[in-house]
């Protein structure tokens, strides 16, 4: 067969596929480039089953670009909460306040002022303009490398730029005219449901009979891809500092610094268990473990805490770093001095901007605070046990 008609026969066939076995997904029922987004960002990293309760409270709680642009920041993180890599969600409420400003609060209907979103690049930029314009514009992401790699036999890396450039060029001739946001979602939908990182189902493929890596054998192979580095490792030591007299009951957290890993999102005070070599702190025995949490916290931002047993252990994988965290009860060394001694109730928007800012809660506060995963975990268990 002729790569011509060999192209011809797969756009053909998975779009009548794709017409037959398209799962109903919230953001498919309209055409809303603001809904395309969104759920595009969301999807990033992270699986459809997983997105859809998620995108659908995001859209109730924020139903419009505006709507987005004009929240704070923190109800923002607290409705992404559980979905991780928070930078998504504060490159999408950036991106949105750049719509509003620039573009009157509509989604723009151009590549150039797409791509100048913040956090849109080249599949998020295709994915709205083919899916909400119709527009001829490829959206390649792995489930479409993968796809492309198998039934062309592309034996590239899949990690280069120029491997993806020439997918990109090759999806464009694959556009029937007229149905680019039908084969883009085709595309990603077979990738997603039948030809699968692990075990393809081959026989169900619409397009199986010249799949070039089928009949060479390679489906399992490929795509080809440079494998990436493991996260490296980080033992932690955390703080569950309960509270006294009038923060009984209470367990105090702070805020992480306005940039950097989980900007402005809330955890309980914790150090590296080794200021030398991280790796190490893990064989800490308990004592000298709460004599480095003690001593670190103090040193490092002047909160002077007694540790007085452990009480679990957690862990939590980022996609370049996997914390170890050792979790103790502790107190206050003195309550009535320690300068985060009185439950703060309010922002102190005066305050410098390195300075921690630190609250008491009770399990009920916590849908107030943006956490990350494994704090959830660990204030949960907490809570749950008294």
């Amino acid at each position: 067969m002729q790569k011509s008609e060999q192209k011809r026969y797969f756009s053909s066939h998975l779009l009548e596929w794709y017409e037959q076995n398209k799962r109903d997904l919230p953001w498919r029922r309209h055409r809303n480039p603001y809904y395309i987004w969104v759920s595009e960002i969301m999807l990033q990293q992270t699986r459809v089953d997983t997105v859809i309760p998620y995108f659908n409270r995001f859209i109730e709680r924020f139903p419009t670009v505006e709507s987005l642009a004009d929240a704070p920041e923190e109800d923002v993180l607290k409705s992404w909460e559980g979905l991780g890599y928070y930078s998504r969600a504060r490159n999408l409420q950036h991106a949105a306040k750049q719509v509003k400003e620039l573009h009157g609060g509509q989604i723009p209907n151009d590549r150039e002022a797409v791509f100048a979103l913040k956090g849109v690049g080249p599949y998020t930029a295709g994915a709205i303009l083919s899916i909400a314009f119709n527009r001829s514009e490829p959206a390649v992401d792995g489930n479409v490398m993968r796809v492309l790699s198998r039934y062309f036999l592309i034996e590239e890396d899949i990690m280069k730029g120029s491997t993806r450039a020439h997918m990109e060029d090759l999806v464009r001739e694959l556009i029937p005219e007229g149905r680019a946001s039908d084969f883009n979602q085709a595309l990603m939908e077979l990738g997603a449901l039948v030809c699968t990182p692990k075990s393809p189902h081959c026989l169900t493929c619409p397009v199986m009979e010249h799949c070039e890596g089928r009949l060479e054998g390679k489906e399992e192979s490929l795509p080809m891809k440079t494998k990436a580095k493991k996260p490296r490792p980080e033992y932690r030591l955390a703080a569950l500092i309960e509270g006294e007299g009038v923060n009984k009951g209470r367990v105090l957290i702070r805020q992480r610094p306005s940039s950097g890993l989980l900007a402005r999102m809330w955890e309980l005070p914790h150090v590296l268990a080794s200021a030398s070599s991280p790796d190490q702190g893990a064989a800490l025995p308990e004592g000298p473990a709460m004599d480095r949490l003690a001593g670190a916290l103090s040193e490092e931002e002047g909160l002077y805490v007694r540790p007085i047993m452990h009480f679990m252990d957690a862990e939590h994988t980022f996609s370049h770093i996997h914390w170890n965290m050792r979790v103790f009860k502790s107190k206050l060394q003195d309550a009535a001095a320690a300068f985060v001694a009185e439950q703060r109730t309010s922002y102190d928007s005066n305050r410098e901007e390195d300075e921690r800012e630190y609250r008491w809660i009770r399990q009920e506060d916590m849908e107030g605070y943006a956490f990350p995963n494994v704090f959830i975990k660990i204030l949960n268990s907490y809570f749950d046990s008294h």
